[in-house]
């Protein structure tokens, strides 16, 4: 099985090394405008196997988007990172116009692949490769939700000093500030995680920091988080890769579920060897739909503002 990542950067050059040394792919192919930076990446993932023991390839190239002909799932990073005081919105005009030729690229070379969007404003760059695509929406999806649950999980693991390993978490919504964590269906090690965690002071902070999660990183660095962010895309390739029917948050257009049409929003899916396989819907409070309908309303407007970018052209 072949994949390619588009973006040698740190996102895209961490989600090359963890495919390559998990060995969840044959081959993984590094695409950058950067002449000799997706070669050089792919070449030091190559020089690390016989330390590592893995036998994936990795090859790099620059803007030459041959080498990634008939790739089985394509992974997009491209675009600016966020800075300091920049909203994930404010990246829009100019990262939706890197998606855009990335995207005509990737479909022109590998139609049948399965498109995962990392790059940012995430929902509305997942709608934009999915328009420009013109694939079914099962396989356009967007990389948001295992990366905000993971923070999630990470921020719990600590407050209760247990592994993060056993637990379990949901979250609804666009990836930003109106993300929808669901505390009623997080569970550790099987235990209803509102039967462990009763302070609700203590867990509203948790929520809040999880929502916030990567503005923390963009000030403690000066830049977006990549190690997370890598990981949680070759994650996804996994499930597709293996067939593994994982259940996981992702970013895809919605045609009614949840009450929400034509949005491209956070939910759980069942997640196989043809993409979403299946859309999970919960059953959800009052004040949950409403903290959905906010995020939703909220991704509407930013795809609004694409959809006057593009019609600008």
């Amino acid at each position: 099985m072949k994949v390619t990542v588009v973006g040698a950067g740190n996102v895209g050059a961490t989600c090359a090394d963890v495919l390559a040394y998990k060995e969840i792919v044959n081959e993984v192919v590094l695409v950058d405008i950067k002449e000799g930076f997706a070669q050089g990446k792919a070449l030091d993932i190559w020089q690390k196997a016989p330390i590592d023991l893995y036998d994936t390839r990795t090859t790099g190239s620059t803007n030459d988007y041959t080498k990634s002909a008939n790739s089985d799932i394509v992974v997009i990073t491209s675009g600016l990172p966020r800075k300091p005081g920049m909203t994930r919105d404010d990246l829009i005009a100019t990262n939706a116009e890197i998606v855009k030729t990335v995207t005509e690229n990737v479909v022109k070379h590998s139609p049948n692949a399965i498109i995962i969007v990392v790059s940012n404003p995430l929902d509305v760059m997942t709608y934009q490769a999915h328009i420009v695509s013109k694939l079914p929406r099962t396989r356009v999806i967007g990389m948001a939700g295992i990366l905000d649950t993971a923070r999630y999980r990470a921020f719990l693991a600590e407050e209760l000093n247990v592994s993060p390993k056993d637990i379990q978490a949901v979250l609804l919504g666009g990836h930003g500030n109106t993300m929808v964590p669901l505390p009623r269906y997080t569970t550790v090690g099987g235990i209803p995680l509102l039967e462990l965690l009763k302070d609700k002071a203590k867990l509203d902070a948790i929520v809040n920091r999880t929502i916030n999660g990567g503005g923390e990183l963009v000030q403690l660095m000066g830049t977006s988080a990549w190690y997370a962010p890598g990981s949680a895309a070759a994650q996804m390739v996994e499930a597709i890769a293996k067939d593994q029917k994982r259940v996981f948050p992702v970013c895809m257009k919605l045609e009614g579920e949840y009450g929400i049409k034509d949005t491209y929003l956070g939910v759980p899916v069942v997640l196989g060897k043809n993409g979403v396989e299946k859309i999970i819907e919960l059953e959800l409070t009052a004040d949950e739909k409403a903290l959905l309908l906010t995020s939703s309303g909220h991704v509407k407007e930013v795809m609004d503002v694409l959809d006057k970018i593009n019609a600008s052209k």
